[in-house]
């Protein structure tokens, strides 16, 4: 594959958003998971997108970007300038009006989305985002780096929403999850990764069963399922 990755619809992934927690968690493996991560995406040419804070996991991927020689553009809001510490030492660090703001921004400057470990806000952040993808408003790839199984309840609980007729299998496979960096990389960024999607899930979670009932409120051919 090409050294820079790009976007599912063919055009250059040069910054990638990276959302996660603004705590490190309680295994070390997640702030290992953020530098490797960081890594990958600096040796494929890439730059990074992300909340501006200087703590956590967000601080570490930041410092490793940095490291690594490469751009990083911080997004945040005035009023967590203090609570989430932010981080002096960016490329460039955009001050915003309110969350609303920062997301818009952030997904704008962004080409591709990854999240790694995190809580409230890291899920809102993906899944708006995705729920984008889904709706047409963008043809960006989204990622969960799935570190120790952090997600993997939620990609079960994601696979039983198509179970259950609320998404529909085509638009669950626009995510794509893997615990190696360069592998999800590869499953966002390229045709033959992306073709792999729906293996990966069935081979992760099981292949949900397609529901009976096909049409009613649960539809699954609505752009909102």
């Amino acid at each position: 594959m090409s050294e820079v990755a790009r976007a599912s619809n063919g055009t250059r992934a040069r910054r990638v958003c990276v959302y996660c927690g603004s705590r490190a968690g309680n295994r070390p493996a997640y702030t290992e998971a953020a530098r490797a991560l960081a890594r990958e995406l600096a040796a494929r040419g890439c730059d990074l997108v992300y909340g501006g804070a200087s703590v956590g996991l967000m601080g570490v991927v930041a410092d490793a970007m940095l490291a690594a020689g490469r751009e990083v553009i911080g997004v945040l809001p005035s009023a967590l300038f203090q609570r989430e510490v932010a981080h002096r030492g960016l490329t460039r660090l955009v001050e915003v009006d309110s969350m609303h703001a920062r997301k818009a921004a952030m997904a704008e400057l962004s080409d591709a989305f990854i999240a790694l470990p995190g809580g409230f806000g890291t899920l809102e952040e993906i899944f708006e985002v995705l729920t984008w993808t889904q709706l047409g408003l963008h043809a960006k790839p989204c990622g969960l780096l799935d570190v120790e199984g952090y997600f993997g309840h939620l990609g079960e609980f994601l696979s039983h929403t198509v179970a259950e007729g609320f998404v529909s299998r085509r638009n669950l496979e626009h995510l794509a999850i893997d615990a190696d960096p360069s592998r999800l990389l590869d499953a966002m960024t390229t045709r033959e990764g992306a073709a792999d999607l729906a293996v990966a899930w069935t081979m992760r979670y099981g292949a949900p069963p397609r529901p009976v009932d096909q049409g009613g409120p649960g539809d699954r051919s609505s752009p909102s399922g």
